[in-house]
């Protein structure tokens, strides 16, 4: 059986969509890591190669291993949306924004990712971990593996809340090749 304990990194506070920019998490809730660090269990950890991930993770380490960061684990990258507001997205882009969000898929932002590719690389991140591990990374990230646990489309998985510091459990009692369950969602600690 295999389990990944997926953590959001800490919050940025950006107000703006943040996926391949290297915002750092702010990490001071040291209350809040110290719950989520004490309630991990003893397994590798892996994080994303931006910052926020990787900061996040050595919060919440403690003596677990650490596997390689892997640029696998990467926010979805927003392309030309990267840093605007919604808001200045609507306006430059309004019937594409629309298509992206709305029927996510092969539609892709300017100079960015779909969201079929972006899953596509983040399921190849994760079929190469041994097995029970805990992902420091974030919320796209989250989503796309959600998804699978979930048997769901990409617009319902979209409806998910996924908070910084927040952990999401999804078990693969066949393996990481196998069926995926979800046995917690945005859990805080």
């Amino acid at each position: 059986m295999s389990k990944l304990w997926l953590i959001r990194h800490g919050p940025t506070h950006a107000k703006s969509f943040v996926g391949w920019t290297d915002l750092p998490a702010d990490l001071s809730d040291t209350a809040a890591i110290t719950r989520l660090e004490a309630a991990l269990p003893d397994v590798p950890l892996i994080s994303s190669d931006l910052s926020r991930a990787i900061n996040t993770g050595s919060a919440i380490q403690g003596p677990r291993p650490r596997l390689p960061h892997d640029p696998r684990l990467r926010e979805t990258h927003f392309g030309d949306w990267e840093n605007l507001s919604w808001a200045q997205i609507e306006q430059r882009d309004t019937d594409l924004a629309r298509r992206v969000f709305e029927t996510p898929g092969d539609i892709a932002p300017p100079g960015g990712e779909s969201w079929n590719g972006f899953s596509a690389r983040v399921h190849a991140g994760v079929a190469a971990l041994p097995g029970e591990t805990i992902v420091v990374a974030h919320m796209g990230v989250i989503l796309a593996l959600l998804q699978k646990a979930l048997g769901c489309t990409a617009y319902e998985v979209l409806g998910h809340k996924i908070d910084p510091l927040s952990c999401t459990v999804i078990d693969c009692p066949d393996g990481l090749a196998g069926a995926w369950n979800c046995t917690r969602i945005n859990h805080k600690y």
